[in-house]
């Protein structure tokens, strides 16, 4: 079997970040195939650099998906994951997705933790459009982005702790999320200071993809290859393929 993991933005640290914590849990055997954004921002933090990351997210499928039993899209985001879902013959999971489901397990209301001001609104506006929204809490932001917390995770275990223990204790939170690829492996680090369960979004996503690969049903989702090829103007070759209507790779 492989596995793609796409990492929309252009920071190949964190798709390695991705990787090792995905290594130990995947069958014996799986092949992960990695894939980070080939041009765009080193971190997605705002509405235009999602925008640019959503069309990396779609260059690194059409350029790098061909065999894989399954997609882990590896930014909270999910920055072009319907495009993908379009076009994809194969699962394709989402962070958002697959932390909300664990958080809200048992009817428990939850809260997002992100760092980045700018994703609150953004964030807000996805959890509505998929439904997600019914057991929201609250999403609260912290000043560090991603991208400056996975420079210096420990630096930020205090600050995040904090807001966790804010959310359960203001918003009446009953799980946290801490959202976001820059985030991964600092949910463990500081489960212990919090009154509520603390969830990795990374970890999650992890779960769910390797939940479909032991299955190895390779389902094809609801909408794949829907689109009738077309012509295009100025996009890569692997892209323009994908396009026409040409398998991925």
């Amino acid at each position: 079997m492989r596995l793609l993991i796409i990492n929309p933005n252009t920071t190949a640290a964190m798709t390695e970040k991705a990787a090792a914590a995905t290594r130990p849990h995947v069958p014996a055997g799986t092949e992960i195939v990695l894939a980070t954004g080939s041009f765009g921002p080193h971190y997605i933090a705002s509405r235009a650099s999602f925008a640019v990351a959503g069309h990396a997210a779609l260059e690194a499928y059409a350029v790098h998906g061909a065999g894989c039993d399954a997609v882990l899209l590896a930014c909270f985001g999910d920055p072009g994951l319907e495009a993908i879902r379009e076009v994809a013959p194969v699962p394709v999971v989402s962070l958002i997705d697959a932390a909300c489901a664990a958080a809200e397990a048992g009817g428990r209301r939850f809260s997002i933790i992100t760092g980045g001001e700018r994703w609150a609104p953004m964030l807000r506006e996805m959890l509505l459009l998929r439904g997600l929204d019914g057991q929201l809490a609250s999403i609260r932001t912290v000043a560090p982005t991603g991208g400056e917390i996975a420079a210096n995770p420990e630096a930020a275990h205090a600050l995040l702790a904090e807001a966790c223990r804010q959310c359960a204790s203001e918003d009446e939170a009953e799980a946290v999320i801490l959202g976001g690829a820059g985030l991964i492996g600092i949910a463990a680090a500081i489960a212990h200071a919090v009154p509520v369960p603390v969830i990795c979004s990374v970890q999650a996503g992890i779960d769910a993809v390797v939940a479909i690969l032991r299955q190895n049903h390779g389902d094809v989702p609801p909408g794949a290859r829907a689109h009738d090829p077309v012509g295009s103007v100025g996009l890569s070759d692997d892209l323009a393929a994908l396009f026409a209507g040409r398998p991925a790779g």
